[in-house]
C-alpha cells in the first residue's frame, strides 16, 4: 500500500496519474486547445497573485466551512463534471462521488461520464449535481434531466461554452474518439498500464452510459461515435435557459461564462449561480484565464444587486487558488484536473487525498494571511499591484508540453 501522506501536493498526484493511465486518456485531461496558452494561463495567472503575510493574530477555530447555492460545504470547492472520467480508473465517477460526499463537497456528474446517472446514484446516499449539454436531440435531453429529476439531483449545471467542439490537437494525435480507436500505438502503451487494465476488467462500464440505451439509434459503441460528432447543440442561445429551467425546476448553474455582459445575462437569467469558466482552457484558445476574468465579472453581478452566486473553475491545483478565488469574489470554486490527477492515481483514495491536500494548503495559507474564517477574505491578503491587472498578458509564460 502507497503511503498518501507522501502525496503533499496535486503535482504528485500528477505524475503518479502519468504513469498509470493510458496516454491517450491521461493526455485528454492534461491538455488543452489549440497552442494551449489559456490552458497554461489558467495555472501561471494565479501565481502572479502575492499574498500579504500577517502575524500575532489569534489562528485558532479556523473554519473554511461555507454555503454553495444554499448547501453546506466542508470547504467552498465543488467537484466539476468531467467526460471520460471513468476511463482514469475504472468506475471513476463513482469512486470520485463518494470521496467528494465523504469529504463534504459537491460532486457533479457530466453527461458525457462513463457511469450514468443512475449508476452514481445507485452507490451513492447523498444528492449530485447533473450536468447537462444540449443536444439537438431534445427528446434525449428532456429525457436526460427527467432522469436527473428521478436521481434527486440538486442542481443541473448548464454549459454554456460548448455549442462547437474546440480542437485539441493531443487527442488528435492519439486518435481519441468515442469509442477510442485500437490503433497499434494505443495497444502497446495500453501493455504498460497492468494495473489500469486490470481495474478495467473488473467493471462493466466502458462507454458513455447516459447515452448508450438512452439515445434512438446508439444502443452500442459502433453507433455513438457518429452520433455524438452530429449532436452538440451550434443554435443554444439565452432564450434557450428559460425553457431549461422550466423543464428542471429546481436549482440551475450556468458554466462558461468568462465577460461581464455574459455574466449579466447568467443573472438575469434566473440562474442561482454561475462558473466562470474557459472549460480548462479547452475550448478557445487566447482567452483570458478565468482567474483573470473573475473580477469584472463580479463587479458586473454586483451592480446588477443580483443574488446570483459566482464561482471560478479552470487553473485551480492548490488551496492557495481557492483561497486567492474566494478573496477576488468568488462564492465557491470547482475542481476538473486536481481531482481527476488523484483519481487516476489512487483511485477514491487519490480523489480524497487531493481534497486533503487542497483544505490543508487552504486552511494555513488563510491563517498566514490574518483570517480564520474563509467568508471574511477579501482582496485585503494581497500585495497590492499583483492582482489588479492580471488580464495584461504576462510576457514570462513557460513554453508549450506536449
Amino acid at each position: 500500500m502507497t503511503d498518501l501522506s507522501k502525496m503533499t501536493e496535486i503535482e504528485d498526484l500528477r505524475r503518479v496519474a502519468q504513469r498509470k493511465v493510458p496516454r491517450m486518456f491521461y493526455d485528454y485531461v492534461d491538455s488543452g486547445s489549440w497552442t494551449q496558452t489559456t490552458y497554461r494561463n489558467n495555472e501561471t495567472d494565479f501565481d502572479r497573485i502575492k499574498l500579504r503575510q500577517r502575524v500575532l493574530v489569534d489562528m485558532e477555530g479556523r473554519s473554511l466551512a461555507t454555503q454553495m447555492i444554499g448547501q453546506d460545504v466542508h470547504m467552498p470547492v465543488a467537484i466539476a463534471p468531467t467526460g471520460f472520467t471513468g476511463m482514469m480508473w475504472a468506475d471513476g465517477e463513482i469512486h470520485a462521488a463518494r470521496a467528494a460526499e465523504k469529504f463534504g463537497i459537491p460532486f457533479s456528474l457530466s453527461t458525457m461520464s462513463i457511469c450514468s446517472i443512475e449508476d452514481v446514484a445507485e452507490n451513492t446516499t447523498k444528492p449530485f449535481w447533473f450536468q447537462l449539454y444540449v443536444m439537438k436531440d431534445k427528446k434525449f435531453m428532456e429525457n436526460l434531466i427527467r432522469r436527473a429529476k428521478d436521481a434527486k439531483c440538486s442542481a443541473l449545471i448548464l454549459t454554456a461554452d460548448l455549442q462547437v467542439l474546440g480542437q485539441r490537437h493531443k487527442d488528435i494525435k492519439n486518435g481519441l474518439s468515442a469509442p477510442p480507436k485500437p490503433t497499434l500505438a494505443n495497444i502497446i502503451n495500453l501493455m504498460t498500464k497492468p494495473e489500469w487494465c486490470f481495474n478495467m476488467l473488473g467493471t462493466k462500464r466502458h462507454t458513455f452510459r447516459n447515452i448508450v440505451g438512452h439515445a434512438e439509434g446508439v444502443g452500442d459503441l459502433s453507433s455513438l461515435s457518429s452520433w455524438t460528432a452530429e449532436q452538440f447543440d451550434p443554435s443554444l442561445n439565452w432564450d434557450d435557459v428559460a425553457r431549461i429551467k422550466e423543464l428542471w425546476g429546481g436549482k440551475l448553474i450556468i458554466k462558461g461564462i468568462m465577460e461581464p455582459e455574459d455574466a449579466i445575462l447568467a443573472a438575469k437569467s434566473g440562474a442561482d449561480a454561475m462558473v466562470i469558466s474557459n472549460h480548462g482552457g479547452r475550448q478557445l484558445d487566447g482567452a483570458p484565464s478565468s482567474i483573470a476574468a473573475l473580477s469584472d465579472c463580479v463587479q458586473a453581478v454586483q451592480a446588477e444587486n443580483s443574488n446570483c452566486e459566482i464561482w471560478l473553475d479552470s487553473g485551480i491545483r492548490s488551496g492557495q487558488d481557492v483561497l486567492k478565488a474566494i478573496a477576488l469574489g468568488a462564492k465557491g470554486t470547482m475542481i476538473g484536473r486536481s481531482f481527476l490527477y488523484g483519481l487516476g492515481a489512487y483511485g477514491e483514495d487519490g480523489v480524497r487525498r487531493a481534497l486533503e491536500i487542497i483544505y490543508k494548503e487552504c486552511d494555513i495559507t488563510m491563517a498566514f494571511c490574518g483570517h480564520t474564517n474563509i467568508n471574511t477574505v477579501n482582496t485585503d491578503i494581497f500585495v497590492k499591484g499583483t492582482y489588479e491587472n492580471l488580464k495584461v498578458a504576462d510576457p514570462h509564460v513557460s513554453p508549450i508540453r506536449w
